[in-house]
């Protein structure tokens, strides 16, 4: 059994929080960028919270979010971390985690070795460090398309912060990412759809399983 930390991402149903929490994944993500699938409001963040209470932990992702907006979510949601998938610097991570008082995870797009070293400058910044897959430059989401990139080019990294890898994370590859990068987090979103924003249950039992198992 692997000791590895799972995030099931884009959680938008009572069912697929159920499902992340009966499979024990140790984070649910929750996603306050309108242009998504799987984005929610505060009310449904509210009512989700309020289901899942201290059964699992909650991060909220933004995408080049106002202060107010990220305030807005973290009470709804009762945020425990609060994820920044945009073009954040490490300045605003910084102002981010002074704000809010929460732990900030910064995630960097990876298609190169050029990419991987970006993250240097959020050393010390960011709690933790979410390498995902570049996304194309004329793609409306900056993160779950299902994409993923040559997981070697995190073998040389030997960063300080905590860090984890996204990106076309499903139960048929997972074991292997784990294997080839020795992640101490895994994060999947598509790779437990039906469609795009649309979580299936059993995917998420077969993605947690294949992880422990690993």
């Amino acid at each position: 059994m692997t000791d590895v930390a799972i995030k099931i991402c884009g959680i938008s149903t009572p069912d697929a929080l159920d499902a992340a929490i009966a499979a024990r994944a140790d984070f649910v993500g929750l996603v306050f960028f309108p242009p998504s699938p799987r984005h929610v409001d505060g009310h449904a963040a509210a009512a989700l919270a309020a289901r899942a209470g201290s059964a699992i932990g909650r991060v909220g992702l933004f995408v080049g979010a106002d202060d107010g907006l990220i305030g807005e979510s973290v009470r709804a949601g009762r945020l425990d971390a609060i994820q920044l998938h945009g073009e954040e610097t490490p300045e605003r991570v910084a102002q981010v985690k002074e704000r809010f008082g929460l732990p900030v995870w910064k995630a960097i797009p990876v298609a190169t070795a050029r990419d991987v070293e970006q993250a240097r400058p959020y050393e010390g910044v960011a709690d933790l460090l979410l390498f995902d897959a570049r996304t194309p430059k004329d793609a409306a989401l900056p993160g779950g398309m299902g994409l993923s990139f040559d997981w070697s080019l995190l073998s040389a990294w030997r960063g300080k912060p905590r860090w984890g890898l996204a990106g076309g994370l499903s139960a048929a590859n997972v074991a292997d990412a784990l294997g080839r990068t020795g992640a101490p987090l895994l994060d999947t979103s598509s790779g437990v759809e039906r469609a795009p924003g649309r979580k299936d249950p059993e995917m998420i039992r077969a993605f947690c399983k294949a992880a422990r198992n690993a």
